[in-house]
């Protein structure tokens, strides 16, 4: 008996709870809170940790939640800004250099030019200075009017040393041309001499000497170059007979 009772209440108390809930369901009905019930749950069971509301208890309530997107952009601009102002000193600056540069390559090319032409003007100089006393020795031999014969070639001679030694300090050097070998860089031919004791091609005769300066021609001299001597005609005439002679009679063909 008290079984059935206890069975009796538990579904009294089931029927209650149902009947309240059909009740609380039918009130929210009414109030149109179900659909509002319904999104609140689906969003508390889909949000994700993004959608979570910042519970930092310091945090400034004012602040914009979009700041530090919003601050991106801005630093970008801010660095496009200052990579610009860069390269616009750096072409600034590369500019200042080539004109400087060319600036500088000016002039070298004009003090080069300026030192090419002093030592020519120089070259010169020193060469005319050395004349100079070749100039001196001629004069003095000439205004004496009492001078001998050996006096006069004693000024010939004391000149002839002063030229030359101009000529060596101007690197004038004389061409070594007589019993030498033919060179057409340093000789010029004038004429062939037959010659039984000369190889063909030796300088036999020097009608003018040759000169270089600094290692190159100034003037190449005038040479008589030696040849092999030609046979007589008696004897080509003799050598042709006995070569017609030795050679066999021609038959006539038939």
């Amino acid at each position: 008996m008290l079984q059935q009772r206890s069975t009796w209440r538990a579904s009294a108390q089931s029927s209650a709870l149902l009947l309240g809930t059909i009740d609380l369901g039918v009130f929210c009905a009414r109030q149109h809170w179900i659909p509002t019930l319904f999104k609140f749950a689906f969003k508390k069971n889909m949000a994700t940790p993004d959608d979570t509301p910042n519970t930092d208890l310091n945090a400034d309530p004012h602040a914009d939640p979009q700041g530090a997107d919003s601050a991106a952009p801005a630093s970008l601009d801010e660095q496009f800004a200052a990579a610009q102002n860069e390269i616009a000193e750096l072409k600034t600056q590369l500019k200042d250099q080539q004109l400087r540069s060319l600036a500088e390559m000016d002039n070298l090319r004009k003090r080069n030019a300026a030192e090419v032409q002093s030592a020519r003007e120089f070259a010169a100089k020193d060469f005319a200075f050395s004349l100079l006393s070749v100039k001196d020795t001629l004069e003095m031999v000439l205004k004496d009017d009492k001078s001998t014969t050996d006096q006069i070639k004693m000024g010939v001679d004391m000149t002839l040393k002063n030229l030359a030694n101009a000529f060596e300090r101007a690197k004038v050097k004389e061409v070594k041309a007589e019993k030498a070998k033919f060179d057409p860089n340093l000789h010029q031919a004038m004429t062939q001499i037959e010659s039984t004791t000369d190889a063909p091609g030796t300088v036999l005769q020097v009608f003018q000497k040759g000169y270089t300066i600094a290692e190159r021609v100034l003037r190449p001299a005038m040479v008589a170059v030696a040849k092999a001597p030609e046979a007589p005609a008696a004897a080509v005439d003799a050598a042709q007979n006995s070569n017609d002679s030795s050679a066999p009679p021609i038959e006539p063909k038939a």
